[in-house]
């Protein structure tokens, strides 16, 4: 009775302290507005959201500080389930889904609805296959359970190995997202602003680990969840008087494709696509004798900077023509990588909507019409799909997921905060297809079709930080934008909602602050999923077991603070788009782990033998696929030849070979060798043990 009275007082103080965090969060805009409406710089109204949200994140950081391991790993498994979920929310939704998800969407149409079924349905599987039966194993990670239920320390080092690689690719996803939002808070260079956000990630869980981080996400939680939701319910008041855009945004999608059909027919618009085809075809001739167009390319730009040095040109002609010269590609190899970047760039662009499939069609290509858009139908449902079923097992599969619910005190709870996490995801992923038709609708009917001249000051703003995420040529010369020559990244989608809502830029702010607490919030956790990794299962439980507690939690400090700035180093090279990183790490997380985890607890059979056959193939035919099919991977890599796409997947979907040969792999080998050993099956016994009622 004593214990159940403690957990409600304290789950009664939780209340009060968040509830006032929340009243000061709102205090915190509210002034901000008013001193906008004043005249306060917007750089200052951008540092004070930097400022005062980090501020606070690092005072729970500091006033959650331990070195108890215990604490520190799994925040000594007593937070309530309604937080937890909380914190799982916060910890799930990364950059990827607050930054990357509406302009997937956005750009993709019916196709970007594979990353919300995935993404949420993978939560379901958690729940049934997993949460239960691991927080009732009651370690500290992963590899714990693998060592112990395959009896293994080799089964321990793999696991360990792959969780430092899964978390690594997927926080340096995160840290690019930081990079983006702080850039666009401070006005900092772009690796500046990865190097301060990283400043915010540390401070959140250097000091604490899993205690420090909880009670972090859940304040991030609300940050972030406020932030998303704004915008899209001013935009639908805004465009149909209604304030609950989930209800509303259908009506917004017919007006889209009619609007679609305009532009299609638009004789502006056919200007822009035959320029960019006509210049796909340029590159097309280029290519077919690189050496001969790079050395013509050479020469043409030598003679034109004597041409216009013999004409006594103006100094800053002849410096933009040397400028030109200078960035022409310096080898052959890079000169055709380069070349053949920008034809297929030219190639989609050259297309209705600017590459754009229409944002009610299902699938490319059409059922009823000729064999190759039969096909092409056939290709796109087919990588739907496999999408779909990689980022479900993906999510079953990643390592800082699954330890988030080793926090819970009971089994009861953990099951209860799979439930409260998949609400508090499904706010948000139910109001991302809404958010991503109602900015379509603004920039369809807003920005398209404006004199370029007269376009918002936030335009030139957002190019300058980054002309890959939105750039204009005019390339009719009419001084009119038109759709295909109008740049958007998805990374950039979210962050423009309130500028193209026409909302005040407190609220760019909070966006720009509650798109910094996803990516904090999640970056937390994979850093002491990886530092976990390094300290608890390969330094503590194989190279000195007899480590005491406080040096395994200072090591797992310092190495949360090395693998930091590794990942900034990397991130501040701008390697690649949010979503498609993330998606990387969710193919190589099911295909290594899931496998090996449900088999693990639901057949008795499997042995350490099939297990470190079934994570090894799964892992290799997984990343094999992702760099064979991947162009850009095989150029970094130097791999010749073309790409040879399996059955037409898409390498984002590796996954869909890597689970079944990992799969299959582990049955195989586990039938072929002697069973696993009486330990194994009493520590299923305990873990299949009905709940104590």
């Amino acid at each position: 009775m004593a214990i159940v009275d403690m957990a409600a007082a304290f789950k009664r103080r939780l209340g009060r302290i968040y509830g006032a965090y929340t009243l000061g969060f709102c205090m915190l805009v509210l002034v901000l507005a008013v001193l906008e409406h004043w005249g306060m710089p917007k750089t200052w109204i951008g540092f004070c959201f930097l400022a005062v949200t980090v501020g606070v994140y690092a005072g729970i950081g500091i006033f959650t500080r331990t070195t108890d391991p215990d604490e520190y790993y799994v925040a000594g498994r007593r937070v309530p389930a309604f937080y937890n979920g909380m914190a799982a929310g916060a910890d799930w939704m990364s950059a990827a889904s607050f930054i990357g998800l509406a302009g997937t969407l956005y750009l993709a149409g019916y196709g970007g609805l594979a990353f919300v079924l995935g993404w949420t349905g993978g939560f379901c599987l958690v729940a049934l296959l997993l949460t239960p039966y691991l927080r009732r194993f009651g370690r500290f990670t992963i590899p714990d359970f693998l060592a112990e239920r395959y009896d293994s320390q080799t089964l321990r080092l793999l696991g360990a190995l792959a969780a430092i690689l899964i978390s690594f690719i997927y926080v340096v996803a995160q840290i690019y997202g930081i990079g983006l939002i702080t850039t666009r808070l401070t006005g900092l260079t772009f690796e500046i602003g990865v190097f301060v956000g990283l400043g915010g990630v540390l401070v959140c869980s250097f000091l604490g680990g899993m205690r420090a981080v909880t009670w972090t996400q859940v304040a991030q939680y609300i940050i972030l969840i406020a932030a998303y939701l704004v915008p899209v319910v001013w935009l639908s008041i805004k465009q149909t008087g209604v304030p609950v855009p989930q209800a509303v945004y259908g009506y917004q999608v017919q007006k889209i494709s009619a609007r679609e059909q305009e532009l299609i027919k638009d004789p502006a618009e056919l200007q822009v696509r035959q320029f960019y085809a006509q210049r796909a075809i340029e590159y097309g001739q280029k290519l077919q004798d690189v050496p001969t167009a790079l050395a013509a390319e050479r020469t043409q730009a030598s003679r034109h900077i004597a041409k216009l040095k013999a004409g006594d040109a103006p100094l800053a002609e002849i410096q933009a023509a040397e400028k030109r010269r200078a960035a022409l590609p310096k080898t052959v190899a890079e000169a055709e990588s380069q070349w053949r970047r920008a034809k297929a760039q030219d190639e989609q662009r050259a297309r209705p909507l600017s590459g754009m499939p229409a944002h009610t069609q299902p699938f490319a290509g059409d059922p009823e019409g000729d064999a190759g858009q039969q096909e092409s139908f056939d290709v796109s449902r087919r990588n739907f799909l496999a999408l779909v079923f990689c980022l479900m097992l993906g999510t079953a599969g990643l390592p800082h997921i699954l330890v988030r619910y080793y926090t819970t005190p009971s089994v009861g709870e953990a099951r209860a905060s799979v439930a409260w996490s998949l609400g508090f995801i499904g706010l948000l992923y139910i109001t991302a297809p809404a958010l991503a038709v109602m900015l379509k609708f603004e920039v369809f009917n807003g920005l398209v079709g404006t004199p370029i001249a007269d376009l918002p000051a936030w335009v030139g703003q957002w190019m300058r930080v980054d002309a890959g995420l939105l750039s204009i040529n005019d390339v009719n010369g009419d001084g009119i934008l038109q759709l295909g020559e109008l740049h958007l990244g998805s990374d950039i989608i979210m962050l423009l909602a309130p500028e193209l809502a026409g909302l005040p830029y407190v609220v760019s702010g909070m966006v720009a602050a509650g798109g910094l607490a996803a990516a904090l919030s999640t970056a937390d956790g994979l850093l002491l999923t990886i530092s976990a990794s390094l300290s608890h299962d390969i330094y503590y439980r194989i190279v000195n077991p007899s480590a005491s507690s406080t040096r395994r939690v200072t090591l797992s400090k310092a190495l949360l603070l090395a693998t930091a700035l590794s990942a900034a180093a990397v991130a501040a090279q701008r390697p690649a788009d949010i979503v498609l990183l993330v998606s990387a790490a969710f193919s190589l997380a099911g295909s290594t782990f899931v496998p090996v985890l449900v088999l693990g607890i639901f057949w008795q059979r499997a042995n350490k033998q099939g297990a470190l056959a079934g994570m090894l193939t799964g892992l290799a035919v997984c990343a094999y696929y992702m760099v064979s099919a991947d162009p850009g991977l095989r150029r970094s890599l130097g791999i010749p030849g073309a790409v040879e796409l399996w059955w037409g997947i898409h390498p984002i979907s590796a996954g869909l070979f890597g689970i079944p040969a990992g799969t299959v792999a582990l049955v195989l080998v586990s039938l072929l060798t002697p069973a696993p050993p009486a330990s194994a099956r009493a520590l299923l016994a305990r873990l299949r043990a009905p709940d104590p009622r």
